[in-house]
């Protein structure tokens, strides 16, 4: 967050700099590119996330099925206690125990794993997205693009022009 700070710091100083000095020969060519829209909108990212869900869709229904089944073996234990004799009960209270530790680490694991691979996917999008950020920038002869901004004009808005070339890249 720093970095940031002192970098559009460094920006507009030099910005204000060159204009006091009268450095700035012609306009400054701006652009802003959202990057949140892109990493939702851009068909890579939508690809991404289609390929997320279908890796760990078996895996989450699997612990929402198994968490249905510990609690119906919870409120059966609860129906049946009355009936139970204690050394019955005790072991059945147990087991739910350990099944349930064992469902709160298969969790767990299921959201270390799929952060691990969000961020995997995503960071080969935003890898893209940049190399075709930095194509606009060189082929259209930007000064400045900026991902990170508290207001924007409409008319520096590049994010639709990245997203269409994102999408034009299709699955490569």
């Amino acid at each position: 967050m720093m970095n940031i700070r002192i970098l559009k710091t460094l920006v507009a100083a030099a910005l204000l700099a060159g204009m006091a000095a009268g450095v700035v020969a012609q306009e400054l060519k701006i652009g802003y590119v959202n990057s949140d829209r892109v990493l939702r909108d851009a068909v890579p990212a939508k690809a991404a996330q289609a390929k997320l869900e279908a890796e760990f869709s078996k895996r989450e229904k699997d612990l929402t099925d198994l968490a249905n089944r510990l609690k119906a073996a919870g409120d059966r234990l609860d129906k049946d206690a009355p009936t139970l004799s204690e050394t019955e009960r005790v072991r059945r209270q147990r087991e739910l125990v350990d099944q349930d530790r064992e469902l709160q680490r298969k969790r767990r694991e299921f959201q270390e794993d799929l952060s691990q691979r969000k961020n995997e996917e995503l960071g080969a999008v935003v890898e893209r997205t940049n190399k075709v950020i930095k194509q606009i920038f060189e082929t259209e002869k930007y000064d400045l693009i900026l991902q990170e901004a508290v207001f924007w004009s409409p008319k520096v808005d590049i994010t639709d022009k990245v997203i269409k070339a994102l999408n034009a890249q299709g699955g490569k």
